[in-house]
């Protein structure tokens, strides 16, 4: 790789060991994927969690902090596994928590903004078109190249860091031009009326086009779809194909139209999405057992629209006294849902709010699984269908309306 003066004296650690470190480790990284040079970035996202880290992970943050790691730029944290208020109600280790607690602490004194949140995107930083940002978690980086035209690969935990510590990162994947480019076309015929509609986009597509560098375009879409539209496609292109970027047309701010956002190419395959292909998303799961104890609003967390969304689906209902339900948001929704009344609705329905996690990531979830013998999980979010299933539960995919009905009558439909 090309380093410019400052990246050699940082490599020849005339800033310090933390970022001598940092940068022979972008450089590594670099190498492999066949990058020419690093880019200034702006921006950071990372994930930082005990449940994914371990005992390895935590150590190797205490070790970065001794060795006085500041990071330069704004970085935010992911969710966690662990809302605190609820550990010991949902059986969680107390020596697991402590361990969070100290990663939360360690990572505050590297300068991290532990935010704690999945969807940065809404509530905290919004790239602009043609920003070179270095994020974790996939959900965030498909969002960040697709809908706002920012520009980022999949960093894992130590490559956000180290991205925050030296300001930069390796030029290779969504950073350049040639990757941006659409590879498929997707031909929206589906109405596409709820958010879970949307993520059975997602897995149609994903499942049938496992590739990093797959770029679909969708095109002849009905409406402009919303925000939280977006986030549950992009989420569940990444959950089943892998894929960190898409395109649609009239939409997205580098498709103004299908010829550009193919960029030249020819496209591999031509799909076309029918209100049929959408039912059948439905009709594929496990029913053989319609009964429900475990309803799940997460993945990614719940922004403040779907917030009052649910709430209004929640209102004057109760759930089902042998169902759980749970919503995961980021702080900032929950007390704004505070103060706006939503909180006390869907929590007077009998719904529990976890606030700074993602259900799926939560810490001893298998062994949660088990203790309230949980089975089937029901959910309107077609990434955590996808990636809860590690855990064994037995997962369905429904609309939000269906969602809370099953949750108040315990019953699948």
């Amino acid at each position: 790789m090309r380093l410019t003066a400052e990246e050699q004296d940082m490599l020849d650690g005339k800033q310090g060991e933390t970022v001598r470190e940092a940068i022979a480790y972008q450089r590594q990284v670099g190498e492999f994927w066949g990058a020419e040079r690093f880019v200034p970035i702006t921006n950071a996202h990372m994930m930082g969690d005990i449940e994914v880290m371990g005992d390895g992970g935590l150590g190797f943050l205490r070790g970065a902090c001794e060795k006085r790691a500041h990071c330069r730029i704004p970085i935010t944290t992911n969710a966690r596994c662990f809302d605190f208020a609820f550990a010991g109600k949902l059986g969680q280790d107390p020596s697991e928590a402590e361990k969070e607690k100290a990663i939360i602490r360690t990572l505050q004194d590297m300068n991290v903004i532990t935010t704690d949140t999945c969807i940065n995107y809404q509530t905290v930083y919004q790239p602009h078109l043609g920003e070179h940002v270095a994020w974790g978690d996939t959900g965030t980086v498909i969002y960040a190249n697709s809908v706002f035209g920012a520009r980022s690969n999949f960093e894992g935990g130590p490559a956000a860091l180290a991205a925050a510590i030296t300001g930069r990162t390796p030029e290779y994947g969504f950073h350049l031009d040639k990757h941006r480019k659409g590879t498929l076309v997707v031909r929206l015929e589906a109405r596409l009326d709820d958010l879970a509609d949307w993520g059975a986009v997602g897995k149609i597509v994903g499942e049938k086009h496992q590739n990093y560098y797959a770029v679909p375009v969708f095109a002849s879409v009905k409406r402009t779809p919303l925000a939280d539209e977006l986030k549950h496609l992009g989420a569940a292109l990444a959950s089943y194909g892998s894929m960190a970027m898409f395109h649609m047309v009239g939409v997205t701010p580098e498709a103004p139209t299908l010829e550009v956002a193919l960029g030249g190419n020819r496209p591999v395959d031509e799909i076309v999405i029918t209100d049929a292909d959408i039912e059948r998303v439905y009709a594929s799961y496990d029913l053989k057992d319609r009964s429900c104890n475990l309803v799940v609003f997460s993945g990614p967390q719940l922004s403040l629209i779907e917030f009052k969304l649910l709430a209004e689906k929640f209102a004057g209902r109760k759930v089902h006294p042998g169902t759980q339900v749970f919503v995961t948001t980021f702080s900032g929704v929950k007390n704004a849902a505070d103060r706006l009344g939503y909180l006390k609705t869907i929590e007077d329905a009998g719904v529990t709010v976890l606030e700074g996690v993602c259900f799926y990531i939560l810490q001893n979830l298998s062994e949660m699984r088990v203790k309230n013998g949980w089975t089937n999980m029901i959910s309107n979010s077609a990434k955590i269908v996808n990636i809860i299933g590690a855990h064994r539960f037995n997962t369905i995919l429904r609309r939000t309306q269906d969602c809370v009905d099953i949750a108040c009558t315990g019953v699948i439909k």
